[in-house]
């Protein structure tokens, strides 16, 4: 079933064509991944499908009854309420369907004496209780803790004013609040960009288990790769669609391309062979002659030209290092730092040998970027030293580009750093990384991330240093300039240490992933693939070890009990005075439903008195598991002092 479809859409903005005769087909259930260069229009198409913009020409056709959830890049929260409340919203006419079933229930306790109110207040009930139960309404607040958690908000903060969160964490709960929501269209634009490594990997199984469709923008080529199982390119203000993930997206468009190409250039050979005869004809002067070259024109006038493949500029460079460095480039032994009384990271031991590809991954907060500013110098760690090896030349990317001058213009960005090159050739290596012709007199402060991204490559590819240290280096750049800047990288004769969320781009350039956490680091040989199985099997191996000789049953327990041994002891016992509630009102409805079994009017009703009985037995269930819950609970407890 097709969901949505967009036909011949045009969309401008005063002179400036975006869109040119878009066309699209989305299936109902289709997880479609939509990318493209920066500017080349994906948000603009997003608006257009939402409503939020109409366009000039063309018509876009939604399903009927279709509810559409959209996460943009500036999601923004300005009410008072708390992070739960926020949440809360969401079930709203599921409370509030609770609400009228105590309504009801007290109702029914009132007119058991009339039994003609009571069989139409008991059937209105048993339908409502029916509609409540299809609504998840025993599940929702479990639901809401598991998105919370999945997305990286600590356990305690809840309460918390939503208002107040940073813009990335506002962003994180608009996505929460859209994946409890469940539209049946979900349009995710970069929802990736402020997650973790495990909040990303909790997205992707979310999202591939989603009951509706997905639109989404990413420029996580894995993420796309683990998720979609379409693509669709805006390229040159049109767009194509691919069947399958973005890896095979990507070998399908270089196929489309070369074939494209391959047809161009045959016909204009053709077409040229054409031309020639023609000429040849009317060299002759004949009236025979120009008949035949005038049906020859004729023929050429009508034939459908196959218009030259066109695809966006691509920037290209390469890093070079001007000398060798020993063996030994760099040494860090045991590492300290925090900040007011929290750390960060602690006897932390890192060692970099010639030629090593390093990534360093952890999750947020952890102090990967502090690393790097320690090694570079810009910071003092609390204890531990950084030795570097001979010869070394040290070279820094920095995601947040402190190093620009914002007042600067372009050109002399990096003509003030390297005075002695020719401008030719200032301008020549700016044009490698698409900054041409004006652009170059654009002062630094005015440039987009991507942008500013490039000018800090282009310093860097003219350093010529031999250890590279780059943070977050993909960010801002478009797919094509990541490829290209992996391509750069694995070509690079010296050695690289990088702090990084993109998958892809580590099982690309990382011949080590190093895991930090605020312990240490812990090193695994290969890529993020690799280490990924590593860790599977390291995993696999230490459950193994310690529930050996236990039944399935009591592994499971025992399972549950690591888990919660993880927890804080503020977050273990506000679980359990949670539970402890959550049994009183449970014990209480039980007691409540084994008085409405003892009235006449109930087990003399065969349908009644099957409706309250299957509630008891239900509530006997929900009850069982909630003292399991409570014991493990205690016992965690009591283990852990709280």
């Amino acid at each position: 079933m097709i969901l949505l479809t967009l036909q011949n859409v045009n969309k401008s903005f005063v002179m400036n064509e975006v869109l040119k005769d878009v066309s699209l087909t989305l299936q109902a259930g289709s997880r479609m991944g939509l990318v493209g260069v920066n500017g080349s229009g994906k948000s603009t198409l997003f608006k257009l499908i939402c409503g939020e913009m109409e366009p000039d020409s063309g018509t876009i056709s939604l399903l009927r009854g279709t509810s559409v959830g959209v996460l943009t890049q500036d999601a923004d929260i300005q009410s008072d309420l708390t992070i739960q409340q926020e949440l809360e919203r969401v079930f709203e006419p599921v409370r509030q369907m609770e609400a009228r079933l105590r309504a009801m229930e007290a109702e029914m306790a009132e007119k058991h004496d009339d039994p003609q109110a009571f069989e139409q207040l008991s059937r209105a009930y048993t339908r409502l209780t029916d509609r409540f139960e299809d609504a998840g309404g025993y599940a929702w607040p479990s639901r809401i803790q598991g998105v919370l958690a999945g997305l990286g908000f600590a356990r305690g903060r809840e309460t918390q004013p939503a208002s107040l969160l940073s813009g990335g964490e506002k962003t994180r709960l608009c996505l929460a609040r859209l994946l409890l929501t469940q539209p049946d269209l979900l349009m995710l634009d970069e929802p990736t960009n402020h997650l973790d490594l495990a909040s990303t990997q909790w997205l992707e199984e979310t999202l591939k288990k989603y009951r509706g469709t997905v639109l989404v923008i990413s420029h996580d080529r894995y993420f796309l790769n683990s998720v979609c199982d379409c693509m669709a390119e805006l390229s040159m203000k049109r767009l194509t669609q691919y069947s399958g993930n973005y890896d095979r997206f990507a070998v399908q468009r270089q196929a489309n391309l070369e074939r494209q190409l391959k047809e161009y250039k045959l016909q204009q050979a053709e077409i040229a062979r054409q031309e020639a005869i023609i000429a040849r004809y009317r060299m002759y002067n004949r009236e025979k002659s120009i008949k035949l070259a005038e049906s020859r024109e004729k023929r050429l006038e009508k034939l459908e030209r196959v218009e030259k493949p066109m695809s966006e500029q691509k920037v290209r460079f390469n890093f070079t290092a001007r000398r060798r460095t020993g063996d030994d480039v760099l040494r860090v032994k045991d590492l300290s730092k925090g900040f007011e009384g929290r750390t960060l990271f602690e006897h932390l031991n890192l060692h970099l040998r010639a030629g090593d590809r390093v990534a360093i991954i952890g999750p947020n907060g952890v102090g990967k970027s502090t690393l790097l500013n320690i090694i570079v110098g810009q910071l003092a760690p609390d204890c531990g030293t950084v030795e570097f090896g001979s010869n070394v030349d040290l070279g820094y990317y920095d995601q947040q580009q402190a190093r620009l001058h914002p007042e600067k213009d372009v050109l002399n960005e990096l003509w003030d750093d390297f005075p002695r090159l020719e401008m030719d050739r200032i301008r020549g290596v700016l044009a490698l990384f698409l900054l041409t012709g004006d652009d170059v007199f654009q002062t630094v402060g005015t440039l987009s991330g991507g942008e500013r991204g490039r000018v800090a490559l282009a310093k860097l590819m003219l350093r010529q240093d031999n250890l590279l240290l780059l943070d977050e280096p993909t960010n801002h750049l478009d797919m094509d300039s990541r490829e290209v800047l992996e391509g750069a990288l694995e070509d690079f004769e010296g050695t690289i240490l990088t702090v990084s969320h993109d998958r892809y781009f580590i099982n690309k350039v990382a011949t080590k992933v190093i895991e930090m956490s605020s312990e240490g680091a812990v090193e695994y040989i290969g890529n993020y693939d690799d280490y990924l199985e590593k860790k599977r099997i390291q995993e696999a191996g230490e459950e193994e070890a310690a529930l050996g000789g236990l039944t399935r049953t009591q592994q499971d327990k025992e399972k549950r009990r690591q888990r919660l041994l993880k927890e804080s002891t503020k977050a273990l016992q506000a679980r359990l005075r949670q539970a402890e509630a959550d049994i009183h009102a449970l014990e209480q409805q039980i007691s409540d439903l084994e008085s409405q079994m003892g009235r006449p009017e109930v087990y003399s009703d065969p349908v009644e008195s099957a409706r309250v009985a299957r509630q008891h037995r239900e509530a006997h269930e929900q009850l069982d598991a909630l003292y399991a819950l409570w014991e493990e609970l205690m016992e965690a407890a009591g283990e852990s002092g709280a």
